[in-house]
């Protein structure tokens, strides 16, 4: 696991913030559902396959080779077709 060397304080409702850098490297914009998950003592965020991978909506998502696709894009899909 490669280190940023980025230390952050968790503020008074218990909220952390990812530096834009992180972010804009790992293409995670606001509202960019997170996954949390804890191994032992470490606590790890990864971006959810939950959002539809086109749109980024979280609502009617199914998991198609490891991607999101929402209900909304497939039909979309399917009109173009």
């Amino acid at each position: 696991m490669a280190s940023t060397g980025v230390i952050r304080e968790i503020d008074n409702l218990g909220r952390i913030t990812l530096p834009k850098e992180l972010r804009d490297h790992l293409s995670m914009p606001a509202k960019t559902p997170i996954a949390i998950h804890v191994e032992g003592t470490r606590i790890i965020l990864e971006k959810s396959n939950r959002a539809c991978f086109l749109c980024g909506s979280t609502e009617d998502v199914k998991v198609l080779n490891g991607k999101g696709v929402c209900a909304s894009c497939v039909e979309q899909i399917k009109a173009e077709l």
